[in-house]
C-alpha cells in the first residue's frame, strides 16, 4: 500500500499493522477450528504473518488469544499481553512477555504501543486467570486505535491524542453477541461519534461460527459492517468508513 500504513485484515481481530518498518499483529486466532467454533474463511497463508516485530493481545478469550495461532507464529515472538496474564503466558512456553496495563507503553522499533481502557470481560475460561482487558494506541507517522474487544465506557473519547484510524469491533464469533460487554453496529457507530476518527474499520465479525449451529442467520456474517456503516452515516459522519471483507488487505491511504 502506498501514502500510509498498510493493514492487512487477516479475520475477526487479527489485524496486521505495517507503520514505519514495523509490523504488529493484533489478536491472532488463525486456525480452522479453535474450540466451538470453526473458521468459515480461509486460514491466512503463513507468508502473511511473516517478520512480525511483536504480538498485541487485548484480553484472555480464547478468541483472541489462542495458544496454537501463538505457537504457530514463533516462540520468541514480543508479546505484550495485560498486566497479571504473564506468568500463565510464559507457563504456555512463549519466551518473550511483556505485561502492560491501561496508561503503559512500550516502543517497538519506530513506533510507540500504548494500552488504554476496555470494558469487557478479562476471565479465560475455565480455570483462568483473569487480567483487565485492554485496547491499544499504537503511534508512528499515523495513529492508530484498536479496541480489542469492549462496549461503551466513559471516556472513550478522551484516548489522549487524535486517531487517524480506528479498529472497531461491530459483531462477534456466532448469530447473538451474548449477554453485554459488546459493540454491536449502531453501539460501534456510537464510538466513532465519541472518538471521532478520521477512518474506521470494521473488525471482528464474519470470521468464526459455533460448529454445532451450521448457518443458523447467516447474514449475521455479513450485516454486521453494512449495519455499522449505515449507523456511522448519521452518528459519525465525518468519518470515512473503510469496511473491508474478511482476509482483505484495507484499501486506506490517508
Amino acid at each position: 500500500m502506498t501514502g500510509g500504513p498498510g493493514l492487512d485484515f487477516i479475520g475477526h481481530s487479527a489485524v496486521v499493522i505495517e507503520m514505519d518498518g514495523v509490523r504488529l499483529l493484533t489478536d491472532p486466532v488463525t486456525r480452522a477450528r479453535v474450540g466451538p467454533l470453526r473458521r468459515v474463511e480461509p486460514v491466512p497463508a503463513r507468508d502473511r504473518l511473516r517478520d512480525i516485530d511483536a504480538i498485541l493481545i487485548s484480553h484472555l478469550h480464547w478468541d483472541h488469544l489462542d495458544v496454537p495461532s501463538l505457537r504457530h507464529l514463533g516462540r520468541d515472538i514480543p508479546v505484550f499481553v495485560p498486566a497479571g496474564s504473564g506468568p500463565w503466558m510464559r507457563s504456555a512456553g512463549f519466551g518473550d512477555v511483556r505485561e502492560i496495563a491501561v496508561g503503559g507503553s512500550a516502543s517497538v522499533g519506530s513506533v510507540v504501543v500504548r494500552a488504554v481502557t476496555a470494558v469487557h470481560s478479562g476471565y479465560r475460561p475455565p480455570l483462568g486467570p483473569t487480567a483487565l482487558p485492554l485496547g491499544f494506541v499504537v503511534r508512528g507517522s499515523r495513529t492508530i486505535y484498536f479496541a480489542g474487544d469492549t462496549d461503551l465506557f466513559e471516556g472513550m473519547g478522551a484516548l489522549g491524542e487524535p486517531i487517524d484510524l480506528a479498529l472497531i469491533p461491530v459483531w462477534g464469533w456466532g448469530p447473538t453477541l451474548g449477554r453485554g460487554l459488546h459493540l454491536d453496529p449502531m453501539r460501534a457507530a456510537e464510538a466513532l461519534r465519541l472518538i471521532k476518527p478520521r477512518a474506521a474499520v470494521p473488525i471482528h465479525w464474519g470470521t468464526y461460527w459455533p460448529h454445532a449451529l451450521g448457518r443458523v442467520f447467516p447474514e449475521r456474517l455479513v450485516e454486521p459492517p453494512a449495519a455499522f456503516v449505515e449507523y456511522a452515516s448519521e452518528l459519525a459522519p465525518d468519518v470515512r468508513m473503510l469496511p473491508t471483507a474478511v482476509g482483505d488487505v484495507v484499501e486506506w491511504a490517508p
